[in-house]
C-alpha cells in the first residue's frame, strides 16, 4: 500500500490508538480564523510583528532563557545552533548520541554544508552519560542531548546525571544544546518545571507540531546575542519567509491546552503499562514509563506486522500503530505509541480488545542466524 492508501485506511477506523486526533484542513483553518479574530491577530512581515514576537518571549520565559527565535523547521534550528557553538569555541567537534535525529533523519545536512563534525558518544540503546563525555580526549565544542530520546522509546537520563552533565559542560566550556522536540513531554517524566530542565543548557530547540499539534515550526532559545547570530543564519538558509503567522497561530492557539494536558497523557501511559503486564507477548521499552511515549516490541517481522495492522484496521476498524521497524533481534519488530488525545478517550476494555487482536495475530518467532 502507498502512503495515500494507508492514510485512507486509517481514516476509516473508528478507534485509533496513537497520537492526537487529526483535524481536516477545513476544521483547522476555521478554528484558526476564529481564534485570530477573537485575539486580533495581525500578520508578521519577515518575522517582525507583535504577535510572533510575543510568542517568542513567552517560550523563552517558560524556559527561563533570554531570547527565542521562531523557525520554520527544527532541522534548520539545530544545525544553526551547533554551527554557532563550534564557531564560538574554535572546534568543529559536536558530541551526538548514535540515535540523534541529526544523524538518522536529516540527510547528513551538517556534513554536506560543512557546519561541523559529528562525534558519536554513548551506547545506542541508553541515554549518554557524563562518563561517556569525559572519555572523549579531544576538544569538543558542543554536545547535544535529546530529552526524551525518541529512538529508544522516550528514555530520559536520571535527574542527577543530567545535572552532572550540565556542570561538566559549564566547567569545560562545552556548549550544551538540547534537542527538546518533546521537551513538553519530558517535564512530566522528570516531574520538574520547564525552566529547571532548561537551566544549564546553552541553547534549546522545541517543536510545535509533535505533541503540541501545530502545522510545523520550532523555536530556538538561547542568549540574546546567540539568537541574533542565529537569525542571520536562518535568513541565509532561506528560513526568513514572508509570513510565519499561520504556523505560529496553529501552535499558539492550542499551546496552553496541550501543555496542561501533558500530566493526563503521562498518567494514561502509566495505566497502559499496567494493562500491558497481562500481555507477556509484548515487551515495552522503557520497562517503566519515562514520558507519554513508548516502543512496543512484538514477535513478528516488520512486513507481517504491518499486514496484520492493515487487516485489523479493515476488518475491525481499529488502528493499532502508524509504522513498524525491524529490531536487532531477527523475527521481532517494534512500533511507537505516542499517548495523546486518542488514548485518553479509549478505555481499558477497548485497549484490551486491540491488544487481544494483535496478540492473536503474531506468532512466536523462528530465529535464524
Amino acid at each position: 500500500m502507498n502512503n495515500a492508501e494507508i492514510i485512507a485506511l486509517k481514516n476509516t477506523c473508528h478507534t485509533i490508538l496513537p497520537g492526537h486526533k487529526t483535524q481536516t484542513p477545513a476544521q483547522s483553518f476555521s478554528q484558526m480564523a476564529s481564534w485570530c479574530e477573537a485575539n486580533n491577530i495581525e500578520h508578521d512581515v519577515y518575522g517582525e510583528g507583535d504577535f510572533l514576537q510575543s510568542f517568542e518571549k513567552k517560550i523563552a520565559g517558560l524556559l527561563g532563557i533570554e531570547s527565542a527565535m521562531f523557525c520554520i523547521s527544527g532541522t534548520m534550528a539545530q544545525v544553526i545552533a551547533l554551527k554557532l557553538a563550534c564557531e564560538e569555541r574554535g572546534s568543529s567537534l559536536v558530541a551526538l548520541h548514535p540515535t540523534s535525529h541529526l544523524l538518522l533523519h536529516e540527510r547528513s545536512n551538517f556534513q554536506a554544508m560543512h557546519y561541523f563534525t559529528a562525534l558519536n558518544i554513548g551506547n545506542p540503546h541508553r541515554p549518554w552519560t557524563l562518563q561517556d563525555l569525559q572519555a572523549q580526549p579531544e576538544h569538543i565544542a558542543a554536545a547535544q542531548y535529546e530529552l526524551p530520546m525518541r529512538e529508544i522509546g522516550g528514555q530520559l537520563p536520571g535527574w542527577e546525571e543530567l545535572n552532572a552533565i550540565k556542570t561538566y559542560c559549564r566547567q569545560q566550556d562545552i556548549h550544551l544544546h538540547m534537542d527538546g522536540a518533546r521537551l513538553w513531554e519530558a517535564a512530566c517524566g522528570f516531574n520538574k518545571p520547564l525552566n529547571d530542565i532548561a537551566a544549564g543548557f546553552d541553547s534549546v530547540y522545541v517543536s510545535f507540531y509533535k505533541g503540541i499539534g501545530g502545522f510545523a515550526g520550532a523555536m530556538l532559545v538561547g542568549r540574546t546575542d546567540f539568537i541574533a547570530k542565529a537569525r542571520v543564519w536562518m535568513h541565509r538558509q532561506g528560513g526568513n519567509v514572508f509570513r510565519r503567522t499561520p504556523y505560529v497561530v496553529a501552535a499558539a492557539m492550542q499551546f496552553d491546552q496541550r501543555l496542561a494536558a501533558m500530566p493526563a497523557y503521562f498518567q494514561r501511559t502509566r495505566e497502559i503499562y499496567v494493562v500491558l503486564k497481562d500481555y507477556p507477548t509484548f515487551i515495552a521499552n522503557p520497562a517503566t514509563p519515562h514520558c507519554n511515549m513508548l516502543h512496543l516490541h512484538l514477535p513478528a517481522d516488520k512486513e507481517p506486522a504491518i499486514q496484520l495492522r492493515n487487516r485489523i484496521a479493515a476488518e475491525q476498524g481499529i488502528w493499532l500503530f502508524n509504522n513498524a521497524v525491524h529490531t536487532a533481534l531477527p523475527g521481532y519488530c517494534m512500533f511507537e505509541w505516542y499517548v495523546g488525545d486518542q488514548m485518553l478517550d479509549i478505555n481499558d476494555n477497548t485497549l484490551r480488545q486491540a491488544l487481544d487482536l494483535l496478540a492473536a495475530g503474531v506468532q512466536a518467532p523462528v530465529l535464524s542466524m
